[in-house]
């Protein structure tokens, strides 16, 4: 990607002002949306063992959001929550309107790939006569490759815990494999950055860029050996919400409409992501029970009314386990309550080691927590 074009220059940024629904304005979108990507494994959110300056570069030409949290902890069921809006608890497995489907009803071309040569050969295929919407799938940990240029490397900054005791699924990548398994990940994930920088360079090569809103993120994502475990949510039994698997990247890029060089602090949901598309493009939200919000205001760097200030609480549901996130604490809690509860200090204790559940000096904050998330799921279930 080319920094010097206009508008990438912070100095010389003129951000239009957005309307409450952008009257004949068709962005293209590209979605970009990688299977089991934690955010804490990218240089944008500040790793630092594995190279990955493409993406880096697309979070310096845009908004890099530093809460995202996905609506489950396992892409099963956070990769449609995402495309729909919906509640994990509201999924049902036929009938949801996709985002696909809304875009797709005002006229747009829509397509979904699962790797970057089938991404690339959709973009080939568009011009600026129409608005397209790609969903750009990558499964990079799916096959893991060889270790290259990283089979040396002590990658210091990986947890490198023995198996834990309630591991479920990836457990073969733990142990005295560990390190060599760790290797390939990084390799990995700098091969999926090479595939991030071409797919950017197609877009721009069509002249395409101008009008494209590209948005990269992940449904969930993964532990890699924290907490002793592999994958994602479901890597224990009972299922984790811990941060590594919940916690997602999510940037936003368009020149001269998202601020670059920035990132936000507020806590921002999967589920907001259909409504800000809504927003951004002329696609109506659907007339659902949705519980999401458009933070376009937050990528094009507007103030938020002063009578609608931004959340400070998000959620997540799967199976018997659901998640109370706020600014500083998370709670969770199993079969309502009945099973083994959770609670952190994220503040002071950000790798979540240190369960405050039944700590008497935490009742007022886990009763809140407790208040807000039932209050979620009886609103939002059907």
């Amino acid at each position: 990607m080319n920094l010097s074009r206009r508008h990438f220059f912070l100095g010389s940024l003129a951000l239009p002002a957005f309307a409450a629904k952008p009257l004949g304005e068709q962005p293209n979108v590209l979605l970009i949306l990688v299977d089991e990507l934690p955010s804490w494994i990218l240089g944008c959110y500040g790793g630092r063992e594995v190279r990955t300056p493409n993406i880096d570069r697309l979070a310096q030409t845009g908004t890099r959001f530093l809460n995202h949290y996905a609506s489950a902890p396992v892409a099963g069921k956070a990769r449609p929550a995402l495309l729909t809006g919906r509640t994990p608890m509201q999924l049902k497995d036929a009938g949801e309107v996709t985002l696909e489907k809304l875009l797709g009803g005002i006229g747009y071309a829509c397509g979904t790939s699962t790797d970057g040569a089938e991404a690339a050969r959709f973009l080939d295929a568009q011009s600026a006569a129409k608005p397209f919407f790609l969903t750009a799938g990558f499964a990079p940990y799916a096959t893991l490759p060889d270790a290259g240029a990283y089979a040396q490397a002590k990658l210091d900054t990986f947890a490198q815990e023995a198996a834990a005791r309630n591991a479920a699924r990836g457990k073969e990548m733990l142990g005295a494999q560990l390190l060599a398994n760790l290797r390939r990940v990084a390799a990995a994930t700098t091969a999926l950055d090479l595939e991030i920088g071409a797919l950017v360079t197609k877009v721009t090569q069509k002249k395409l860029l101008d009008n494209t809103l590209i948005v990269f993120t992940s449904p969930c994502g993964s532990l890699f050996g924290r907490h002793g475990l592999w994958a994602s949510g479901d890597a224990s039994d009972p299922v984790n919400m811990f941060e590594e698997a919940i916690a997602t990247p999510m940037v936003w890029s368009w020149a001269g409409h998202v601020v670059p060089l920035a990132t936000r602090p507020e806590m921002v949901s999967a589920y907001d992501f259909v409504p800000t598309i809504c927003d951004i493009t002329p696609a109506e939200l659907p007339e659902r029970n949705l519980c999401g919000r458009s933070y376009l205001a937050l990528a094009s760097g507007k103030p938020l009314p002063k009578k609608q200030p931004w959340r400070t609480t998000v959620f997540a549901q799967y199976g018997d386990t659901a998640m109370a996130r706020s600014d500083r604490y998370k709670l969770i809690v199993r079969n309502d309550g009945q099973g083994p509860g959770e609670l952190y200090d994220d503040k002071v204790d950000a790798r979540e080691r240190v369960n405050q559940y039944a700590n008497p000096q935490f009742m007022t904050v886990k009763a809140a927590l407790l208040a807000d998330l039932g209050k979620w799921k009886r609103t939002y279930s059907t």
